[in-house]
């Protein structure tokens, strides 16, 4: 991840940037402080992840061993978040979030996204238990692409017409 973060980072948009360096996927959070630089950050990345988590298995095919899979986060992107709220994972403060569309560095989205990777690390977690297999074992990767992305874009597409989130976000394409 952190060749693709270095090799990459300048084709994403620029959005804040530290000491001159494009930050990319990265938004402010009213709700964190903190005495140091970029403390009220956080950091998404979907793009390159999504490309890393490409990358994966090409390199293993060529005989690369990748190691430190399981510290890859979860997509904080719309198919794994709204699995999450379509399954009551999440539930809205306001059902009014659901009438509206918001930026990407809006509070509902910056707080959606998160919750997705954190719910993501716990779906990991209780599918891994239940099939007794550890994080080596079955990486999220593996979670990701078998499983909730897919139900996600399926369950979607059974609630609203056209599959869309549940939640509207107006992007460019490059965070959600």
């Amino acid at each position: 991840m952190s060749a693709v973060l270095t090799g990459f980072g300048e084709i994403w948009p620029g959005r804040y940037a530290i000491g001159g360096v494009n930050l990319g996927d990265v938004w402010r959070h009213p709700a964190l402080t903190g005495e140091n630089l970029g403390d009220e950050f956080v950091p998404f990345h979907k793009l390159s992840q999504w490309l890393t988590y490409s990358l994966l298995e090409p390199l293993q095919e060529l005989g690369l061993e990748v190691a430190g899979l399981d510290e890859l986060t979860g997509l904080p992107e719309y198919r794994n978040g709204g699995l999450c709220l379509d399954i009551g994972l999440l539930r809205a403060k306001d059902s009014v979030i659901f009438e509206q569309s918001y930026l990407p560095d809006s509070e509902v989205i910056v707080e959606w996204r998160s919750l997705t990777v954190n719910l993501l690390d716990k779906i990991a977690a209780a599918i891994r238990e239940k099939l007794h297999l550890s994080a080596t074992e079955l990486p999220l990767v593996k979670i990701l692409q078998g499983g909730t992305w897919a139900a996600g874009r399926k369950i979607a597409g059974e609630l609203r017409a056209g599959g869309v989130p549940p939640i509207q976000i107006e992007s460019d394409g490059t965070v959600f």
